[in-house]
């Protein structure tokens, strides 16, 4: 997803970096012309550089995009809390610290977007997912506060809230679900989970869904607080909205049999 991003932020004209752990994976973006920059969103001087590195060739950064995530999945008394803390430091700090980084500068400027991939994971839950989920309601709830922090500053601060999109993030979700929790008390709810994603594989959307909102957010003079698209995104997330919590916990069930 962030690829498909960067490729059509370079085709709408932008100065694009992509920052990652593993800079071999990003040759392909980089022949196009991002310009690529190691970066662990779990190291505070590998975070502090990178933004420094920015600043110091452009002078400024004007948009920030926390794509940077991933998810830990398995029974929440299965996970160890060395994998939770780890799933909250990557969706969660990570992404806050960089933009502690970049509002400075915003600010000085009097113009900004902080654009933050959310999911719609971050409004409703499924079980065996508790620390993502959290994660991603965190990620919810600071930028509704960092929105009415600085938008007196100029600076926007945008969720992006994708469904089910095509991308690795599903089969590394659910490898780490079968490793925590595929023997034991929650072997069922797993098989049950596992056969539901084999079974939506067909159904995903594609990046640019996601990345055709990001842009309109970046366009837009006055972006809204949230967007959001991909597989059963609106749907599921209206439906949650709707219904009270017995009954949407009925409809999740009813799905895992």
């Amino acid at each position: 997803m962030g690829k498909e991003l960067a490729k059509d932020l370079l085709k709408d004209g932008h100065i694009v970096y992509g920052a990652a752990r593993r800079l071999d994976k990003m040759n392909d973006i980089q022949k196009l012309g991002v310009k690529v920059i190691e970066m662990d969103v779990t190291d505070e001087e590998s975070m502090v550089r990178g933004i420094q590195t920015i600043q110091n060739a452009e002078g400024r950064i004007d948009i920030l995009i926390n794509n940077a995530g991933f998810g830990s999945f398995g029974a929440i008394e299965e996970v160890s809390t060395v994998d939770a803390r780890y799933q909250l430091e990557v969706n969660v700090f990570g992404a806050a610290r960089l933009m502690q980084l970049v509002i400075p500068g915003m600010r000085n400027q009097h113009y900004g977007r902080i654009i933050n991939i959310s999911s719609m994971g971050g409004k409703l839950v499924m079980p065996m997912a508790g620390w993502y989920h959290a994660s991603k309601y965190a990620i919810e709830a600071i930028s509704d506060s960092l929105r009415n922090e600085v938008g007196q500053f100029g600076i926007n601060v945008v969720v992006i809230e994708p469904g089910a999109v095509k991308s690795e993030w599903g089969d590394i979700a659910m490898d780490h679900l079968q490793n925590v929790s595929g023997k034991g008390a929650y072997s069922r709810l797993v098989t049950s989970l596992l056969k539901m994603n084999k079974d939506m594989a067909n159904k995903l959307s594609e990046p640019g869904v996601i990345s055709k909102l990001v842009r309109s957010a970046i366009a837009s003079k006055k972006p809204k607080a949230r967007y959001a698209g991909g597989h059963m995104a609106k749907p599921f997330m209206f439906m949650r909205w709707l219904l009270p919590d017995n009954i949407f916990d009925k409809a999740i069930q009813s799905q895992l049999k």
